[in-house]
């Protein structure tokens, strides 16, 4: 018999779940794979090692290889196999784990271990598909244009800055119009405006080659899984850049990502029908058949940590977003660009109609003019220098409840 493993009551990490992301420990050095269960990352390469004697593990695929595939250090190898059988491998680590068949020395407290990015990075887009974010900032934007309606607009990111939680961010410098001074020149300096934005992300597995295309109704097949997104976000430098070509240094000084993938298979049950119905003006490439199970029912918040108290900024889900996920990869794909496994896809800011539910500062305190002012008089326009931002994601309720983990990050002052 191997290690009984308890997880606690709250905990995200539940059979219901099994994420993959890629670990470190000071006994083992080398980044290497590892799903989550309760208090413990499972150490795979050491699990599936332990297997070795087991040529059937995975027909056609022995333990052997499955072990060369979690030793490395990326997700990408495993995303690349086909659904069925990462299906099959997370059903077997289920089995497992609640037969307590595990090796106890293949678990390690997640207290323990270093996270890293999950996938190697190829490329990374983000989306701008919320209809409520869309209109809570027209005030201030001019306006919603009339494309939205149409595609799911979106713009290249940058995979140079995508670090993962608890990774720190550094306040960015870039050109501001100097408004304090009342002159309107640009300057260089500090940004003075710094935001965050409530995101998902989501991971390619099965790519697309440059010059091909991908029908919505394929879309399951090219997801691996998502992850929680912090765009950080600075205001004042994204001001001076959004004409003519939009953001550049506002947005790519840094990404943040909880370092745990959930995968399809663990959302499945939280499929949901879309709150916009715009399926009778959808162009054909972006017509999901399956409206029913259109997205998925994740509860998102962000919170405020200053001075080691914790606020609630913002709550949100993903269901929210005018354009899917679904829709949003089959934009993408649609003009022959090309998709790797472990490009990185941003859903854009997820915000919802009323106070509470806006997934940013520059629209929750109308550009910094009307700070949230919390019950013990902390007040909060943009982030300060040490401010630390947590978003969570759950899905679902009681014992089959799952969790996204947390993706945070600490402001920094800028470099000197």
């Amino acid at each position: 018999m191997g290690f009984q493993v308890t997880i606690p009551e709250g905990s995200p990490f539940t059979l219901h779940n099994i994420p993959f992301g890629v670990i470190s420990t000071d006994a083992n050095p080398e980044p290497h794979c590892a799903t989550a269960i309760g208090d413990y990352a499972l150490d795979l390469p050491s699990y599936f090692h332990s297997k070795a004697s087991d040529d059937k593990c995975f027909a056609p695929l022995s333990c052997e290889a499955i072990h060369d595939i979690f030793n490395q250090p990326s997700l990408n190898a495993f995303a690349a196999l086909p659904s069925a059988t990462r299906t099959a491998i997370r059903a077997h680590l289920i089995d497992a784990i609640q037969n307590s068949t595990v090796p106890g020395l293949c678990l390690i407290s997640l207290f323990r271990v270093r996270m890293h990015l999950p996938m190697r990075i190829g490329g990374y887009s983000d989306f701008f598909c919320s209809l409520e974010h869309c209109q809570n900032c027209s005030s201030m934007t001019g306006g919603v244009a009339p494309n939205f309606f149409h595609a799911p607009s979106v713009y290249n990111g940058r995979v140079s800055s995508i670090i993962p939680s608890p990774q720190p961010v550094r306040r960015p410098k870039g050109v501001t119009y100097d408004t304090g001074k009342g002159s309107g020149n640009p300057v260089y300096g500090a940004s003075k405006k710094l935001d965050f934005e409530l995101e998902m992300g989501y991971f390619v597995s099965e790519p697309i080659a440059h010059g091909e295309t991908m029908s919505i109704d394929d879309a399951r097949e090219h997801i691996f899984g998502f992850v929680l997104l912090n765009d950080w976000s600075s205001r004042d430098i994204q001001a001076f850049e959004m004409n003519p070509l939009g953001p550049f240094h506002s947005k790519g000084f840094g990404t943040s990502i909880s370092p745990w993938v959930v995968t399809l298979d663990a959302l499945a049950p939280f499929a949901c029908e879309p709150k916009h119905d715009h399926s009778a003006v959808e162009f054909e490439h972006l017509r999901w058949k399956e409206r029913e199970v259109g997205t998925f029912d994740v509860e998102l918040t962000a919170s405020l940590v200053r001075e080691q108290k914790r606020y609630q900024v913002t709550k949100s889900n993903l269901r929210w977003l005018y354009w899917s996920p679904y829709q949003q990869l089959a934009h993408h794909a649609s003009a022959g660009c090309g998709l790797g496994t472990g490009d990185l896809l941003g859903s854009g800011t997820i915000s919802g109609e009323r106070e509470g539910e806006l997934g940013c500062l520059f629209e929750a305190t109308q550009g910094g003019e009307k700070p949230i002012r919390f019950e013990d008089g902390t007040s909060l326009g943009y982030l300060e220098d040490h401010d630390e931002v947590v978003l969570e994601g759950w899905c679902g309720e009681g014992e089959a409840r799952i969790g996204f983990g947390e993706c945070t990050g600490v402001l920094l002052p800028a470099s000197k």
